[in-house]
């Protein structure tokens, strides 16, 4: 087989992990693994801000006001006006919040996380080396992306670039 091969079916491998666990957590929360996170991230102190948890996630404020809009809708967190700043929101996480992180199933990312702090370092460097590279390759670099293994909503079109 050829590498390009070997590359490929390593890529679809993780992929085809990331879609199990994504339908799994489905299934088990009804939520996202990112809302998840958002959700996990919350409930740490109870309270946080938009900026703080799109900063910590590594995403945009504009796909974090998103998340957030979803959250609130399916009523786990709420917004409030910041008692310390007037011009900022609170985001509260609500006790059916807390219940969906209690349902959830233990996170793929924390899986490969300790498994990733396990390796020594030059093995971290070359991995995360060749996965920036495949990334490279993909034209993904300027795609908006967490630090969280999602494929997003269950059943939702990708949006296109």
């Amino acid at each position: 087989m050829k590498r390009s091969d070997i590359s490929l079916v390593a890529l679809r491998r993780i992929l085809r992990a990331t879609e199990i666990y994504g339908r799994e957590l489905a299934k088990a929360a009804g939520l996202t693994a990112v809302q998840v996170r958002v959700l996990q991230i919350i409930a740490e102190t109870g309270h946080s801000t938009p900026k703080a948890i799109s900063s910590r996630m590594g995403v945009s404020q504009a796909t974090m006001t998103t998340l957030i809009d979803r959250l609130v809708a399916k009523g786990l967190v709420d917004r409030r006006r910041s008692e310390a700043d007037r011009r900022q929101m609170d985001i509260l996480i609500t006790p059916e919040g807390r219940a969906a992180v209690a349902r959830a199933p233990d996170p793929l990312q924390d899986r490969y996380v300790a498994a990733f702090d396990a390796l020594p370092d030059w093995e971290q460097a070359m991995i995360v080396a060749a996965l920036e590279r495949v990334g490279s390759l993909l034209d993904a670099g300027h795609l908006d992306a967490a630090p969280v293994l999602d494929l997003g909503d269950i059943g939702k079109p990708s949006p296109s670039r």
